[in-house]
């Protein structure tokens, strides 16, 4: 059984026990805090596929907060040839780590 929920703007493919990085949307949750997806775009069962429009009604996957952590540094970098224009910036997104515990259907 697996499920693909929107979070963060992103859709993830997940089973239950997998460990998933999403961007961190609640900025008040801490390791141990449980989370609930609504946005469920699919569910697959052993039996059916129930496809939403543009979500599956009734359906949820719950998770828990392992920890926040911060992703790569990605380096942009701006240009402008013969000019001597150049800036360089980095960024790192914040993310959580969660574990999913429950897909309901």
């Amino acid at each position: 059984m697996y499920a693909i929920v929107e979070a963060g703007g992103k859709q993830h493919k997940v089973e239950v026990g997998q460990r998933v990085l999403v961007e961190r949307i609640w900025p008040e949750a801490e390791a141990g805090t449980q989370v609930t997806f609504d946005r469920v775009l699919l569910v697959r069962t052993d039996q059916a596929v129930r496809l939403g429009n543009p979500t599956v009604a009734g359906a949820t996957v719950k998770a828990t907060v392992l920890r926040p952590l911060r992703g790569e540094k990605v380096i942009v970098f701006k240009k402008k040839r013969r000019k001597q224009y150049r800036r360089t910036k980095g960024h790192r997104q914040n993310l959580f780590e969660v574990r999913i515990d429950a897909i309901e259907a």
